[in-house]
């Protein structure tokens, strides 16, 4: 690949396999991946941990008041060729994953104050380019001038059923009905929510994966990379 550096922004709903692009993008293009949603993940499940979520309802008040001390930070495992996720310096990947957390990310993620803390840490780490990021409102809001943005939607009944055996294969009981209840749920709140709601950005190239195996995706990212260097290649 070409010296240059851009900032790859893939946005799109819940469970399209944004994160698992992002990453083989990242470490094919040996740039920085930039888990967004782990971010997010990671503030609800100090809010679950401690007891800011009353009644299945986020306490705002209680959440803002906690971002000031929190840190999420994002390590490479050689081993696992995964990132990892960990909260004030713990390893908190696995915990994120599980669906008590899925069911309370939206309700976290749409509380203005924690989407501004979170960006702000994005755009400080996308300041020299060469990243890769996913999440719902990477290509509108945190980096509205990247120069690839993919926006990834499929079936949700193939989005529910890619989700099931995820988490069964991690080993976690869950039913194929309460996946597609919370896929359902999510993509109204990511839809509908004032701060930042889901949209494509007028500039973003669609991928519905729907029939597309990851290598598959893999490539056609690859090439769309390639067209945007050699664009700027021939403009110079």
């Amino acid at each position: 690949m070409d010296s240059k550096k851009i900032i790859i922004a893939i946005d799109g709903y819940s469970s399209c396999g944004k994160s698992t692009l992002a990453k083989s993008l990242a470490r094919i293009l040996r740039y920085i991946y930039i888990d967004s949603g782990a971010m997010y993940r990671a503030v609800t499940l100090h809010a679950i941990r401690n007891d800011q979520i009353i009644n299945g309802q986020p306490d705002k008040s209680a959440i803002i008041n906690s971002l000031r001390s929190l840190s999420v930070t994002f390590e490479f495992d050689q081993e696992t060729e995964k990132n990892t996720t960990f909260l004030c310096g713990e390893n908190i990947e696995e915990e994120i994953r599980r669906i008590e957390v899925s069911e309370m990310v939206s309700p976290v993620s749409a509380i203005r104050e924690v989407r501004q803390a979170m960006v702000t840490f994005q755009r400080e780490i996308g300041r020299n380019k060469g990243i890769v990021m996913d999440g719902r409102d990477i290509g509108t809001v945190v980096f509205p001038e990247a120069e690839l943005k993919i926006f990834m939607t499929a079936d949700p009944e193939i989005r529910a059923q890619r989700r099931y055996l995820e988490l069964v294969q991690k080993g976690l009981t869950v039913s194929l009905e309460e996946i597609r209840e919370n896929i359902a749920f999510r993509d109204h709140m990511d839809q509908n929510r004032e701060e930042s709601p889901l949209r494509r950005a007028p500039d973003a190239i669609i991928l519905d994966n729907s029939l597309l195996t990851p290598d598959q995706q893999l490539r056609w990212a690859l090439d769309k990379v390639e067209n945007i260097l050699h664009e700027d290649e021939d403009s110079h």
